[in-house]
C-alpha cells in the first residue's frame, strides 16, 4: 500500500506540473514556434538532468536489451507525442485539447493489455469512464471549432504516443534510475529534433527570448515540466499498474482549468466541481484496486 500511495502522490504530482505547462505554452508558444520549443525545453531539460544525475552519481550504463526501448520511448513519447500535443494545443480549442488529452489513460488500458499483459477489470473500465466524462463536463463540448479538424488529429495522435510510451516505460527494470532512463530519453528526443530546427533558429526572434515572461517560461517547460515531471511519471508507472497509472493523467486538465481561472481570468462553472469530483472518484476505484 506505501508504494501505492507514493505512486500516486507522484503521478498527481507530475499531472498537475503538466496542467500548469498548458497555461505557460498557452503564452510562449506566441513567440516561439511548437517544434522550436519543445526543442529548447529538452535543451534546458537535458542539462538540468545531467548536473542531477553527476550530483547524485547515477550509474549511466544500461544493457542492450533495453537501449532499443529508450531509444523507442524518446522519438515515441518525448518526440513525437509533445511536438503533436503543443502543435493541437495551438491549432485547436482548449476544449477539444483537453477532451482529447483525456482519452490517454483508455489507450494505456488497452496497450497495457497488448504489451504488458495487463488484466482488464470492471474497476478499470469505470474509473475511466467515470474521469472521461468528468473531463468533458469540465471543459464542454458546445464551443468546438470544426475548422480546427487538422489540430484534433494531432492531438489523437498525441494521445496515442503518449499512452503507448507510458506503457513501454514499464519494460524498463525499476533498478534502473529514472533519471538515467528520463535522461537519455530526452536526449533521443533532442538528436532527432536537431536536424529538423536548426534551420529554422534564425527565424527566431533571439531580443524576445530574453523577456522575463519568455525565458521564464523556457525554464518553467525544461527544468519543472519537463526534467521534473517525466522524472515523477516514469517512477509513479513504475510502481503502480501502466493501465491503473493512467487515470492520474485527467488531473492534468483539472489543474489546467483553475490555473486559467487563477491566472488568465477564464471562467468556471459548476461542471468544473461535479467532474472533479468524478474525476476524484475515478482515482479512488484505482487506489482501492490496487491495495
Amino acid at each position: 500500500m506505501k508504494n501505492t500511495l507514493l505512486g500516486s502522490i507522484y503521478l498527481i504530482l507530475a499531472s498537475s506540473i503538466w496542467g500548469g505547462m498548458y497555461v505557460v505554452v498557452k503564452v510562449v508558444v506566441a513567440f516561439i514556434p511548437p517544434l522550436e520549443l519543445v526543442w529548447l525545453r529538452y535543451l534546458i531539460a537535458i542539462l538540468a538532468l545531467l548536473l542531477i544525475g553527476f550530483v547524485t552519481k547515477q550509474k549511466w550504463r544500461i544493457e542492450k536489451r533495453f537501449i532499443w526501448i529508450i531509444i523507442a520511448i524518446g522519438i515515441i513519447g518525448n518526440a513525437i507525442s509533445i511536438v503533436a500535443q503543443e502543435t493541437g494545443t495551438m491549432l485547436s480549442t482548449a476544449q477539444m485539447g483537453a477532451i482529447i488529452t483525456a482519452s490517454t489513460p483508455a489507450f494505456m488500458v488497452i496497450f497495457a493489455r497488448l504489451i504488458l499483459k495487463e488484466s482488464l477489470t470492471i474497476k478499470k473500465g469505470i474509473s475511466v469512464c467515470l474521469a472521461t466524462i468528468g473531463v468533458i463536463l469540465i471543459v464542454g463540448i458546445g464551443d468546438i471549432n470544426l475548422s480546427s479538424s487538422l489540430g484534433g488529429v494531432s492531438l489523437v495522435i498525441a494521445a496515442l504516443t503518449w499512452a503507448l510510451m507510458s506503457v513501454l516505460v514499464k519494460r524498463i527494470p525499476s533498478s534502473y534510475s529514472q533519471i538515467v532512463v528520463t535522461t537519455y530519453s530526452i536526449l533521443v528526443a533532442l538528436i532527432v529534433l536537431t536536424p529538423f530546427v536548426l534551420p529554422r533558429l534564425p527565424e527566431l526572434n533571439m531580443t524576445q527570448l530574453t523577456h522575463p515572461t519568455i525565458w521564464g517560461g523556457l525554464l518553467y517547460l525544461g527544468v519543472i515540466s519537463t526534467a521534473g515531471g517525466f522524472l515523477l511519471w516514469n517512477r509513479g508507472l513504475q510502481m503502480l499498474n501502466a493501465s491503473s497509472g493512467g487515470i492520474y493523467f485527467f488531473f492534468q486538465p483539472v489543474v489546467g482549468t483553475l490555473l486559467g481561472w487563477l491566472l488568465l481570468d477564464e471562467k468556471i462553472g459548476v461542471m468544473f466541481w461535479i467532474g472533479s469530483v468524478l474525476i476524484l472518484i475515478g482515482v479512488l476505484f484505482v487506489l482501492k484496486e490496487e491495495k
